[in-house]
């Protein structure tokens, strides 16, 4: 009898750097746990209004010198100059880093928009324009399916995606989302467009659904009634809940993989268990030859 080998999987995962030193324990015991699944690259987010420099600089320097994993440092054009922008990269360069993830970023808390830095890169296509002028980076940028809450139109959306491409970089990851047929409507525009690049899915286990539902709303993800339905009455029933959310994922990813995708990008929290879970039911396990 012969077998057929199944494919494994690509898969990122994104943390956060920590503010305290219980976080930061909770941090690198998942990036030691989720480490085992051999991802492509692990990113650390910068925070929306790049507040979180010189944290996210202290992980990626950390990953570095303490693991075997690929750091992708997240980048915005908030609060810094074109200068101060380029020497960050440049000194990551330096460090070993290879890859980055560039972003416009949020408008600082108290402001009600975003407004360019006077002497900064403007917004994403000329952050990555600006970081392909400097070294040949790996550059990821983002992508949202159902429009980026600042955009005007779906279709000025898109073609700003083109543009960040364009510029340089290698491949979109998107904003998370539940419902399939969202993302593939999305490739299908993409594609339409005239953009081949990989737009890798952005997959987000459910820890605590009020915490989705705010996550949702400040980035323009819709949250299903189906999936309100399977999370109703279970607040306080973190068990049953998980169950439940890995589930979600793990159907999620199979009708993904059902329409030729093979890359995901898993937004962590910094937690390692939900996703070491699903990872290991869509066959993303640690390597036993290795073990």
């Amino acid at each position: 009898m012969t077998s057929e080998t199944v494919a494994r999987p690509s898969v990122t995962f994104e943390f956060f750097p920590p503010n305290t030193a219980a976080m930061e324990a909770t941090l690198w015991k998942s990036l030691e746990r989720l480490g085992e699944l051999q991802p492509a690259f692990v990113s650390v987010t910068y925070g929306a209004d790049g507040s979180t420099r010189e944290r996210t600089h202290a992980a990626v320097e950390r990953i570095i010198r303490d693991t075997t994993l690929t750091p992708a440092p997240h980048l915005t054009c908030v609060g810094a100059s074109r200068g101060e922008i380029d020497d960050i990269a440049r000194e990551y360069w330096d460090m070993g880093v290879r890859h980055l993830v560039a972003l416009r970023g949020d408008a600082p808390k108290g402001c009600d928009a975003y407004v360019p830095h006077a002497e900064g890169y403007a917004y994403a296509s000329d952050l990555v324009e600006g970081l392909r002028n400097i070294a040949d980076f790996d550059i990821s940028v983002a992508a949202y399916p159902e429009v980026h809450p600042d955009a005007p139109s779906a279709d000025f959306d898109l073609d700003n995606l083109k543009r960040k491409l364009d510029a340089g970089a290698t491949q979109a990851i998107t904003q998370f989302f539940f419902d399939v047929d969202v993302y593939l409507r999305f490739r299908d525009r993409c594609s339409a467009a005239g953009i081949d690049s990989p737009i890798i899915p952005g997959i987000l286990p459910i820890t605590r659904f009020p915490q989705l539902e705010r996550f949702a709303k400040m980035c323009g993800a819709s949250v299903p009634d189906w999936l309100r339905d399977r999370f109703e009455g279970l607040e306080d029933d973190d068990e049953t809940r998980q169950m439940i959310a890995a589930s979600v994922a793990i159907e999620q990813i199979h009708a993904l993989e059902k329409e030729g995708i093979e890359e995901f990008h898993f937004y962590t929290l910094n937690r390692s268990e939900l996703t070491y879970a699903i990872c290991y039911a869509i066959g993303v396990r640690p390597d036993q030859a290795a073990a």
